[in-house]
């Protein structure tokens, strides 16, 4: 008997055209039908009696043809009346053969299956599954019937009797599906084995609860969510000690240098920040590459402790780089690390896919030579015609932003000098602890948890868009004051042409509004040369009133404003509300932040505008924000290692998530030869993917 991991084309009746309708569904080889699972169950192990059926239900039903009719409606259609001793039901075709007329004649033995729904019969099963039986014996089905996910042209049926051979090939060579988790494992986490549970989930017994399968709350699915998770950190894990098996600069502390930065600035670090940075410190003076999340609230100092990490690099004769987002947050990156950095006499390069012709090559060329020690930019900075001389520290902020190969194609430039770069992340997006360690299990956690002080908690209140004109007025006498005023306007229908059209609509309200104020506008449509000059005169305070979308939403840092207005709030999550909301209350004054939002609210909406008014604890607000949406949203799923599952669902098992490290751990420590294999039979050709990173 064949292996399970041969290709499915050496099935019975599997040629190339079901070949490729099986690959639309993820499966290649024989095993892939096996986690391939059922969406829901229907059950056809009892035959009820007609009698006893209500309109909805789906039932298998047994009885003699009365009578059977060609029917002129508005449709033709073939109407079976079919009896049992109970009562009798209708079995309507609107598509049908002479061949299946001829089949229906009075007095034969009839078993259908299907929803009865009220007709103009009565009762009524339209296009029911059905066989004529001449002894009613015949036994009915001994399990629930599975209803798979599929794919244009390929039947229920047909994907039923292909996972039939998938099992039959199992049952005759059990050793060719591995149970990679040892029993002493399932014992302590109160596992079931695997083959048990892939079987109860194809052929549930009649007396299992259909809804609990279809909920994914069956043991046997949470075992194998379980599993699949597993699968994915060991897989970060594995990127994680691929990456420190080579070889990286151990960096001094440079203290002497960043004792002459600490003089420069007008605050002394807070605690937590002092805290952060002697892990940094021990980290960094490694001869293996730090790889190390640093979570920090919006405001709470992260860019100064990167400074900080990155004079360690300067002072051992390594360039340092950061990575932003999005060229505003890069920019503001640029002009804060020349300010610092200068003074030092540290030259500091900026690098973004706006810089072209020579301004451009002169800049790589001082990023190759090593004259420039720092280099800030965005994406461009990974670009394959960017050559560092020796760099020793990569600083990804947002990492939310970046995908994991992203974040791991910036640890290349450093190769060409034959070391592998330190790794600093960031992100103001705090991530509650449990989801941090499944989704960055290659990263060590740092939190900075602890504001600077002078900072005055931003008041937040929420009102209905009716009351625009107050929220006018209030904008009118902010700006009086001397202060400025944000107007974030959010997404309209998921489409950025209409978000930008809207912003432009509200400007041009606003401006007719307070005719006596500078109103600028930011949106993602416009180029980023534009959107960094109405930022650059919003930050000198040329601008009273900034109306934007959501791209204001990470790292703009202008002290003097004072009030934000965020349109339809309802439309966010928790924490882009919160990101949004830090960019006023970045100096002494008291500020403001106006969720305007359109009634009515739903109960979850209404939840969340609660929580802004009650809370500016980030923390707190991931721990709902979380709660409300789910870890997928939270996290931004497609830019962390748990993309693409097959079973798993990272909202309905976010319980698991707790369970997965220490399961981890165990298994790396008593069976270490199955890691690999359970990466392989759950990620597949991703798994190559993480090995090659």
């Amino acid at each position: 008997m064949s292996s399970l991991n041969a290709p499915v084309t050496e099935l019975k009746g599997v040629g190339e055209a079901l070949a490729i309708k099986l690959e639309r569904l993820g499966i290649a080889q024989i095993s892939d039908l096996l986690f391939h699972l059922p969406l829901r169950y229907q059950d056809r192990t009892r035959i009820t009696p007609i009698a006893s059926l209500r309109s909805g239900d789906e039932a298998v039903v047994e009885g003699k043809i009365a009578a059977a009719e060609v029917v002129q409606g508005r449709r033709r259609s073939l109407l079976i009346r079919l009896s049992d001793t109970s009562s009798v039901i209708s079995l309507r075709f609107f598509y049908f053969s002479p061949a299946q007329q001829q089949q229906f004649q009075p007095g034969t033995q009839v078993r259908a299956f299907g929803e009865a729904r009220a007709g103009a019969t009565g009762l009524e099963i339209y296009h029911p599954e059905y066989r004529l039986i001449s002894d009613s014996t015949l036994p009915v089905e001994d399990h629930l019937t599975p209803i798979y996910p599929t794919t244009a042209g390929l039947h229920q049926s047909r994907l039923r009797a292909l996972i039939d051979q998938a099992f039959e090939r199992l049952d005759a060579n059990p050793e060719a599906l591995p149970e990679w988790l040892p029993e002493r494992l399932r014992q302590r986490f109160a596992l079931p084995e695997l083959h048990g549970c892939l079987r109860a989930l194809h052929y549930p017994p009649p007396e299992t609860d259909p809804e609990h399968l279809a909920a994914g709350q069956h043991p046997a699915t949470r075992r194998l969510a379980l599993e699949e998770l597993l699968a994915h950190q060991l897989s970060l894990r594995e990127v994680r000690l691929r990456i420190q098996q080579d070889g990286a600069p151990a960096l001094p502390d440079g203290r002497n240098l960043q004792a002459r930065f600490l003089t420069q600035l007008p605050f002394s670090l807070t605690g937590a920040q002092r805290r952060v940075l002697d892990e940094l410190r021990l980290d960094l003076a490694t001869a293996y590459p730090m790889l190390r999340l640093v979570q920090g609230d919006v405001g709470s100092g992260k860019t100064v402790v990167a400074a900080m990490a990155a004079l360690s690099a300067i002072a051992g004769d390594c360039q340092a780089a950061i990575m932003a987002p999005t060229e505003i947050l890069a920019e503001q990156h640029y002009r804060s690390f020349r300010a610092w950095f200068e003074p030092l006499g540290i030259d500091v390069a900026w690098l973004s896919g706006k810089l072209k012709g020579k301004q451009r090559l002169d800049t790589k060329a001082a990023i190759q030579d090593g004259r420039a020690r720092m280099v800030v930019g965005t994406h461009a900075l990974f670009q394959s015609d960017v050559h560092f001389q020796r760099l020793g520290l990569a600083i990804i902020d947002e990492q939310h932003r970046f995908g994991v190969h992203q974040r791991l194609a910036l640890r290349e430039k450093g190769e060409a000098g034959g070391l592998t770069p330190h790794q600093l992340v960031m992100t103001a997006t705090p991530i509650p602890r449990t989801l941090a360690m499944s989704a960055y299990a290659d990263l060590d956690v740092s939190v900075i948890d602890e504001l600077p002080p002078g900072r005055t908690p931003v008041k937040t209140v929420a009102m209905p868009d009716e009351r625009r004109p107050e929220i006018t007025e209030r904008i009118r006498s902010a700006c009086a004051d001397g202060r400025q005023a944000y107007w974030v306007c959010t997404l309209i229908e998921e489409s950025e042409a209409l978000q930008c059209q809207a912003a432009e609509a509200t400007r041009d309200e606003l401006a007719d509004a307070l005719p006596e104020l500078n109103i600028g506008l930011v949106h993602g449509r416009m180029k980023p040369a534009e959107k960094a000059d109405v930022m650059g005169a919003f930050k000198e305070g040329e601008l009273d009133l900034l109306v934007a979308t959501t791209v204001i939403e990470v790292g703009v840092d202008v002290p003097n404003a004072s009030l934000m207005i965020i349109e339809n709030p309802e439309r966010l999550g928790l924490s882009q509300l919160h990101q949004l909301r830090g960019r006023v209350g970045r100096g002494s004054i008291a500020s403001f932040c106006v969720l305007l939002y359109h009634p009515p609210l739903s109960q979850h909406a209404k939840r969340r505008l609660s929580v802004m008014r009650e809370t500016n604890d980030g923390f707190r607000i991931a721990e709902e924000d979380l709660a409300i949406r789910g870890p997928g949203e939270v996290l931004g799923t497609r830019q962390t290692g748990l993309a693409h599952m097959k079973i798993a669902d990272l909202e309905r098992d976010a319980d698991l998530l707790s369970r997965v490290t220490p399961l981890a751990d165990a298994l790396l420590a008593q069976h270490p030869q199955a890691s690999q294999p359970l990466i392989r039979r759950w990620l597949g050709k991703e798994a190559s993917r993480y090995g090659q990173v």
